[in-house]
């Protein structure tokens, strides 16, 4: 079967679309890396960011958690990297939590520091020299493109040479999950674009477990190997898509009829979960309207 027939689905109802994914106990795949279940998150406020949710990320997939403002995505990164911790449920990695990396919605460098200090700074505070980090300094600059850039200083740098600084800031402990938070939420389409291509590359090179938190569809689509898409107040996880075209990908995939129709069912998926009525259901709305 190729790549097309993979992906391509027959014509089904919303309520088929939207159905909660299969529980782990029902569905055959890989054990779960790490599981969250039955997981609340309540702040200090008294908002509840999180309520119920359930949820599998297995080794060697790129999951991308996609939905609205104020739906707990990013409280999930946090959850998952022990920054806090669940009010109610559980979290648990299979054995001990491995070396993880967080790269955040904005690249975060001291201004004051060169490229290569940003990037060593995790090692730093682990007690790594400088002369001994070294090697794993320029590794993770060789992977982000920016062999060259070990002595500029931020200042220097434009928006998505920052943001590549950042995830090689996060690669130089060599993680075996990387989370990251909306890293090119705040970059132009174009310089997004080549991210997310670099990224895909950067992932398939490393082996390496990918958390992704996006509101881009497109961009879901276009990474992810599995998306789940979220709903707000209270957050949970409502809806669970497959993207099975294979890893790398390349700009043949974004002009592939598969990638149009898996962006169609995202679309689909992401309106039911913010109770909105589907895109073409509103343009027919509006011509009636007139």
């Amino acid at each position: 079967m190729d790549e097309t027939q993979s992906l391509r689905t027959p014509l089904m109802s919303l309520a088929d679309l939207i159905a909660p994914a299969a529980s782990p106990r029902e569905t055959p795949e890989a054990p779960a890396l790490v599981s969250l279940r039955g997981v609340d998150k309540v702040f200090a406020n008294g908002v509840t960011a999180l309520a119920g949710v359930e949820l599998d990320v297995r080794e060697g997939e790129f999951v991308s958690l996609l939905g609205p403002s104020g739906c707990g995505k990013s409280t999930i990164l946090r959850l998952l990297s022990g920054l806090t911790s669940p009010t109610r449920g559980a979290i648990a990695w299979r054995g001990r939590r491995p070396e993880l990396g967080f790269v955040f919605q904005e690249p975060t460098l001291t201004p004051w520091s060169t490229v290569f200090a940003n990037v060593w700074l995790p090692l730093r505070l682990a007690g790594v020299s400088r002369a001994q980090a070294a090697p794993r300094v320029e590794e993770a600059l060789e992977r982000v493109g920016l062999s060259g850039f070990a002595n500029a200083f931020p200042r220097e740098l434009s928006g998505g040479m920052k943001m590549r600084v950042s995830i090689a800031r996060a690669l130089v402990t060599r993680p075996a999950v990387l989370l990251m938070d909306e890293p090119f939420a705040a970059l132009d389409e174009i310089t997004r674009t080549k991210l997310n291509d670099d990224l895909v590359a950067l992932k398939c090179g490393l082996g390496a477990t990918v958390v992704f938190v996006t509101h881009s569809v497109y961009e879901s689509v276009y990474l992810s190997t599995r998306i789940v898409v979220m709903a707000a107040r209270p957050g949970r996880a409502v809806a669970e898509i497959a993207v099975d075209a294979p890893l790398p990908r390349n700009e043949e995939f974004r002009l592939s009829a598969a990638y149009a129709e898996k962006c169609r069912q995202t679309s689909l998926a992401l309106c039911a979960a913010m109770d909105l009525p589907p895109p073409g259901a509103r343009a027919r709305s509006g011509e009636a309207s007139t």
